[in-house]
């Protein structure tokens, strides 16, 4: 029989960004408003099936950078991808998606990411500093090459290819 692939997923982003209810969503299906702050990296398994090939994933949910802590080059080694993650409302969170993203390809070299604005939602309805919205993000992402998804509260469904789109990018 044919050996399952494994793929590593590194979430990243600033502090209260959302990478925990991404990960929870997807690999629970659950959703939860409540804060929980993640102390070093949680790791979740889900096994999926891409193009009729069984893979597990290993998601890396890693804690939010700040000023006061920077992401280990060790938690980032062996990724198959990542995903950075910017909250919608909180224009900061992109600098710092745009800091970890270079740590990241200088750890990791040339592997597929992607960049999502969470908390679209509240910026729809008028919360946050009003500058972090799609237009800004935009701004930040095609710089860099960076292909970005807004993702508000979850209504269905949490965005299931935008998950698998890094490992499904380096080939089966």
């Amino acid at each position: 029989s044919a050996r399952m692939l494994q793929k590593k997923i590194c979430m990243q982003g600033g502090f209260g960004v959302g990478k925990t209810s991404l990960v929870s969503r997807f690999v629970t299906s659950l959703f939860s408003d409540t804060y929980l702050t993640t102390i070093g990296v949680k790791i979740d398994k889900k096994t999926i099936t891409v193009d009729a090939h069984e893979m597990n994933l290993m998601l890396w949910d890693i804690y939010g950078q700040d000023e006061y802590q920077t992401v280990r080059d060790s938690y980032l080694r062996g990724a198959s991808g990542y995903l950075l993650v910017a909250d919608g409302t909180r224009h900061a969170t992109l600098d710092t998606a745009a800091a970890l993203q270079q740590k990241a390809a200088s750890v990791v070299g040339d592997v597929p990411f992607l960049l999502l604005l969470d908390k679209a939602d509240l910026v729809r309805e008028g919360q946050g500093d009003g500058r972090a919205g799609s237009e800004a993000a935009a701004g930040a992402a095609a710089p860099r090459g960076v292909a970005g998804r807004r993702r508000g509260r979850p209504r269905g469904h949490p965005g299931r290819e935008r998950l698998l789109r890094p490992a499904r990018a380096g080939g089966l």
